[in-house]
């Protein structure tokens, strides 16, 4: 086994939590510069956006959590490496092997098997701990597309009032003012559905960006345990040649690009399902305004002729 002294020792996430905090000072000052059309596009839908900021913010702070809960591991493995007595906390993502080392294990040396079992329970730990962010992501595209299909309902259903109110037999001077008035209806509709999508899409491009940043400060300090984890291999007998440390589990990254092309091909056929909808829509509308357009000629002749 090679020397504790050898081990090298992990290296601060810090500069993960710059970068996201230098993105989060961007974002910021993009917003400030564009408050007053912000301000309007949030009073098209007050509710369904502040629900999208919340979620947005939740996120958020999840992914500064999985970068703040390193500094307590990997305060304690630089600590095995110091020869100097230090006080810190016992860690809670490498409690398995905090007890094996208090055991009295790491004296002995560790297993290969023993090795591959700790760096497993800290990559299906970590993996735990993005679930959530990964979710909120997906959750800040379904709201945005809920307001996108919700603004559309408002608009269909506001037009078509509007055709049944013209449907009355009232006169002419009425028929215009409660087509002026109806007309403001599905240009609220609209509102709603655009403003909703760019709150939802803009959520999740900044918290994918925080669950990225989050992601790779992961993946270093699991990188660096693995090295760490090496100089406690039991190398076996004189003559017998060392067992190596597990490679990087492939597997699970495997898995995860499978998940991750699995949601991008759900977002894209969502997306071309809603572009569908839309397209049938505004050839709807286009039906409808030339209905209208048709109706306000006879209704201006039949004018022309009273006058």
């Amino acid at each position: 086994m090679a020397s504790v002294d050898e081990a090298r020792m992990l290296t601060s996430p810090r500069i993960f939590l710059v970068g996201m905090t230098a993105f989060l000072a961007i974002v910021a000052f993009v917003a400030l510069i564009l408050s007053g059309s912000i301000a309007i596009a949030f009073q098209a839908n007050p509710g369904l956006n502040s629900l999208i900021l919340g979620v947005l913010g939740i996120g958020g702070v999840f992914a500064y959590r999985q970068v703040f809960r390193l500094f307590r591991e990997i305060d304690w493995v630089n600590s095995l490496t110091s020869t100097q007595a230090q006080v810190v906390a016992q860690p809670l993502l490498l409690g398995p092997m905090a007890t094996l080392l208090n055991a009295g294990a790491g004296a002995r040396g560790l297993s290969t098997l023993t090795t591959r079992a700790i760096l497993d329970s800290v990559g299906t730990r970590l993996d735990e701990g993005r679930e959530l962010n990964r979710y909120l992501v997906g959750l800040l595209v379904f709201l945005g597309l809920l307001g996108t299909f919700w603004g559309l309902l408002q608009t269909v259903h506001s037009i078509s009032g509007v055709i049944d109110s013209m449907k009355t037999g009232a006169n002419t001077a009425t028929m215009f003012d409660d087509l002026k008035t109806g007309l403001s209806a599905p240009i609220a509709g609209m509102s709603v559905s655009f403003t909703s999508s760019l709150f939802g899409l803009a959520g999740s491009l900044i918290l994918g960006f925080l669950d990225l940043q989050a992601g790779q400060a992961q993946n270093r300090f699991y990188t660096e345990l693995e090295d760490f984890l090496a100089g406690y291999v039991d190398t076996g007998a004189p003559g017998q040649e060392s067992s190596p440390v597990m490679a990087p589990d492939t597997k699970r990254n495997t898995l995860a690009i499978q998940q991750l092309s699995d949601g991008l091909q759900s977002l894209v056929s969502q997306m071309r399902d809603e572009q569908a909808q839309v397209r049938e829509w505004v050839e709807r509308q286009a039906a409808v305004q030339e209905d209208m357009r048709r109706l306000l000629r006879r209704l201006s002749e039949q004018r022309e002729k009273q006058l």
